[in-house]
């Protein structure tokens, strides 16, 4: 159980760790209130997916489907954990859209009011 006082831990999960999850992570964390860390599913990914990080994180934001899969077969316990954000891989890092479509998307599962 997550203590109320205490920051959420949330994981960003694409194939890369290059555009998509490392955008993600860093609007998150101007924010605040929240531990967030960013990986990758490719062998070499700038930070690659671990299975310790699927257990440090509360919440598991995969990018697609298969990032959803390369996570449970990982650690199949994480299922209720992980949600599929639906973000293709066609966006650079810090595309104004990219972080549009983020923010919209965060706002529904985190409660979040952007500035």
């Amino acid at each position: 159980m997550i203590e109320c006082n205490k920051p959420k831990r949330i994981l960003f999960v694409c194939t890369a760790n290059i555009d998509r999850s490392p955008t993600a992570e860093e609007i998150l964390k101007r924010v605040g209130g929240f531990e967030v860390k960013s990986a990758g599913v490719w062998f070499n990914a700038r930070r690659r997916l671990t299975a310790d990080l699927i257990d440090w994180a509360d919440i598991i934001f995969a990018m697609e489907d298969h990032h959803k899969e390369a996570i449970l077969i990982l650690n199949p316990e994480a299922k209720g954990k992980v949600i599929v954000l639906n973000i293709p891989d066609i966006y650079s890092k810090n595309d104004p859209e990219l972080i549009e479509i983020l923010k919209a998307k965060l706002s529904e599962y985190l409660k979040i009011k952007w500035e």
